[in-house]
Formats: C-alpha cells, structure tokens, sequence
C-alpha cells in the first residue's frame, strides 16, 4: 500500500532508511519542484537545475545527509543542499554553459503552477528583460531575492538555507530589491514591467 500524502516528512524519512520505496516516492513529489524551481532561478539553466535537483534526491535516497529536525524544516534542509549543489555545478560548467541559457533568453522563470508569485510575471512579454535582471545580480543578492521574493520563504527560513544571520538575509534582499528597481528602469524594453515587479514582504 503507498504512503499517504498526509504523512509528515520526518516519518516518511524513518521509512526511507528502511528501505521503503513509497517513501522516497512521496518525498520525492513533495519536494522535487521546489528544489528544482530554485535551482532553475538561481542558475537561469534547466540542465544545472535538473543536475542539482537529481544530486539532492540521490543524497537522500543513499542516506547522504545529515538532516537535523531540531535545526529547521525538511524543505529548507533540501534547498540548502541544492544551493551548495548549484553552486558548485555552475563553476564547474561555466565555460560550457551557454549565452542562451545564462541569459535565460527563450525560457520562463520556472515550471508554470498556479501558486507561483511569479505567474502574473510570466504572461508579460517583458518576462526575459526580468529574469535577466534577477540572473545578474551578485549571487548573495540573488539568493536572497530568489529564497525570499520569488519562493516566498521567511527571513529565519532564508537565513537556515544562507547559512546566515536573519539581518544579513535582510540587508542582501534590501540590496538585492534597489538594484533590481535600478536594472529594470534602466530596460526601456520594460515598459511597465519594473512597475509590476512589486517585491513581497518577506515575513520576520
């Protein structure tokens, strides 16, 4: 019989080290499009994500992982290993990546779904000229815009995948917003795109 999707993670991953493959199953749709969707906004690369996204779940299905429940949530553990994951996957093929998928040019932001905060984004024609943006911003400014405004994670739950204090989460998405503004004002291709991009407010 599978395992019922209202089973908490931290079971579903005592069933795991048992060798239940129902388990892995569950967590796997439970969490693959997340990781996947950050690995794909922080690196603009649908091979670095699906990469990154196969790493996280190998490492967990081999047991790989030092997951501690007392030091935070399951998703916030996995996009932590996927952030180390991407970052290492993008230094290593920086010289054979693309212009075209550095740039993002022909993609969308991430997979379509109805509760993304970017769905309204991806109908605009001037979605290119935003995920560029976003892909040129320093990589600490990135994180933070992409943890928080993007994937709508509280500071304390950005700050656990950072591995950072909550007010370096707040500086760098502070930061990370002002230069955004800048770059999208600065794109006459926009039209009223920077005026779209309404930053959320990251819950404390």
């Amino acid at each position: 019989m599978g395992v019922r999707t209202e089973v908490s993670d931290r079971k579903l991953l005592r069933l795991l080290r048992r060798g239940s493959e129902d388990a892995f199953i569950a967590l796997y749709r439970r969490h693959q499009g997340s990781v996947y969707r950050f690995a794909y906004q922080m690196s603009g690369s649908p091979y670095l994500a699906e990469e990154a996204t196969q790493e996280v779940f190998t490492a967990l299905i081999e047991g790989n992982h030092h997951f501690d429940p007392t030091r935070g949530s399951l998703p916030t553990y996995l996009l932590g290993m996927a952030r180390h994951m991407v970052l290492r996957s993008m230094e290593r093929n920086r010289p054979y990546v693309s212009a075209h998928e550095a740039t993002g040019e022909g993609k969308t932001l991430s997979p379509a779904s109805p509760e993304d905060p970017l769905a309204a984004l991806v109908r605009m024609e001037s979605i290119r000229s935003v995920q560029q943006a976003i892909l040129s911003l320093p990589r600490h400014y990135r994180e933070a815009v992409v943890l928080c405004d993007l994937n709508e994670m509280t500071y304390d739950e950005a700050a656990a995948v950072l591995e950072c204090s909550v007010g370096t989460v707040r500086s760098r998405l502070h930061r990370a917003r002002v230069l955004l503004f800048q770059k999208l004002r600065g794109e006459e291709s926009l039209g009223g795109a920077s005026r779209a991009f309404e930053p959320r407010r990251c819950p404390a």
